[in-house]
């Protein structure tokens, strides 16, 4: 990949139709996840005026006179806006005056809801829209299109993967960073991932919050790489880190605020046993958690590496990347009861059909790997459109019923 030739991405389209009947549209994601990058293809040859309030000279004239600031007939651009959350109440003002679509084109790099004092955010008035790092077909150019093919075709899909286990573990410490995906070079991509962590905690952590012990929040970036795709409650880690458990749901909760880390809340419809609520977290990019846990793609292949739950922080951040965009609009769940029965990913669309996946980082599937699968099909009847193994091996595989073993690359390579 070129540095100075940007991949197209999936967002675009969604943003272009939103500055066709929205007044403010607000781009939300990562640092360095492209955002700018993508404003600049959107903004075009339009008459658009462009602000950036991590520069001081912005911010402080934003601060000054917020009413002055978004003066503008046209499309303003205004990058990192959470840095003077002031400007939302001028402008929910100017769009009220003067409602045409398209006046604001806003980036955000940290949630402005978890903002202190960060006023009401323009409702009726915003549309957001996420953009997470590169997915897998960004990079490839691929069609990126597993949600759409597995709620239309069901245990009927069907895909063959030239992808290796190697290939897999490659993509995995890559992650989807611009930044990262552009150096070929594996150290000088760790040292940006590094440097990347530290300046989000440096900049955008302490910009929403007090941070008493920044040591120990990145002791607990580590932790929370160490158990990736697992449920994670405060209190299971104070002994580790030394804090109180409601300071350690606050640091858990900042993290996620500036889009390190997304929890996936656990899924329940009344089948019959108490569920597990705690939400399970996955870190946005797979290249940082596995920077964070100092492995390499040939380290992460040898027995006793974390490849399994890497792996399956994965494939989930790709489905959460995915249905931003897919036809079919879904949300995204896990499922333990309390007899332990375990589905890794609920996908379960408006019309409350659910597609249920379980991760298998092994190139070989057995029937007792569709054992959760089995039982929530039991409990969910015709609502279960299949029950899906995403594994590393090359071939669609049946496994009775709407039971069928896919290979991971599916959820790239389809479309």
């Amino acid at each position: 990949m070129s540095a100075f030739e940007p991949l197209p991405r999936h967002a675009e389209r969604l943003i272009a139709a939103a500055l066709e009947d929205t007044r403010v549209v607000l781009i939300s994601g990562a640092r360095q996840s492209g955002k700018s990058t993508l404003v600049r293809l959107l903004a075009g040859d339009r008459a658009a005026e462009r602000r950036d309030l991590d520069r001081e000279q912005d911010r402080a004239a934003a601060q000054a006179d917020p009413t002055g600031f978004v003066a503008f007939d046209d499309l303003m651009v205004i990058d990192e806006i959470q840095r003077v959350p002031e400007l939302l109440p001028a402008m929910k003002v100017s769009v009220d005056e003067d409602p045409r679509p398209g006046r604001f084109l806003l980036t955000g790099s940290s949630s402005l809801f978890g903002l202190r004092g960060a006023p009401d955010a323009l409702p009726g008035r915003m549309e957001t829209v996420e953009l997470w790092p590169f997915s897998q077909g960004e990079i490839d150019g691929a069609p990126d299109g597993f949600i759409d093919a597995v709620f239309a075709e069901g245990p009927g899909i069907r895909h063959e993967s030239a992808v290796t286990r190697a290939e897999y573990a490659t993509r995995i410490v890559r992650g989807g960073l611009p930044e990262a995906v552009a150096r070929e070079d594996a150290r000088r991509r760790g040292r940006f991932l590094d440097s990347y962590v530290q300046a989000l905690i440096d900049r955008d952590v302490r910009e929403l919050s007090r941070i008493e012990q920044a040591p120990q929040l990145r002791t607990l970036i580590r932790l929370l790489a160490a158990r990736s795709a697992s449920t994670i409650v405060a209190g299971a880690l104070e002994s580790e880190l030394g804090l109180s458990r409601p300071t350690i749901a606050r640091y858990m909760q900042l993290l996620e605020e500036v889009y390190l880390v997304k929890r996936i809340p656990g899924w329940s419809r009344n089948l019959g046993s108490r569920v597990t609520r705690a939400p399970k977290l996955i870190f946005v990019d797979s290249g940082i958690a596995a920077q964070q846990l100092a492995v390499d793609p040939h380290a992460l292949l040898r027995p006793g590496q974390p490849f399994g739950p890497l792996l399956e922080g994965f494939v989930v951040s790709e489905l959460a990347r995915q249905a931003g965009w897919s036809e079919q609009m879904v949300d995204l769940y896990h499922y333990r009861d309390q007899n332990k029965v375990e589905v890794d990913v609920i996908l379960e669309n408006r019309q409350r059909q659910v597609v249920a996946i379980e991760v298998k980082a092994a190139s070989t599937v057995r029937s007792e790997d569709f054992s959760g699968l089995r039982k929530v099909a039991a409990r969910l009847g015709d609502d279960l459109v299949a029950g899906i193994v995403l594994y590393t091996g090359t071939s669609t595989l049946a496994f009775g019923g709407r039971m069928r073993a896919v290979p991971v690359s599916a959820l790239w390579e389809m479309g």
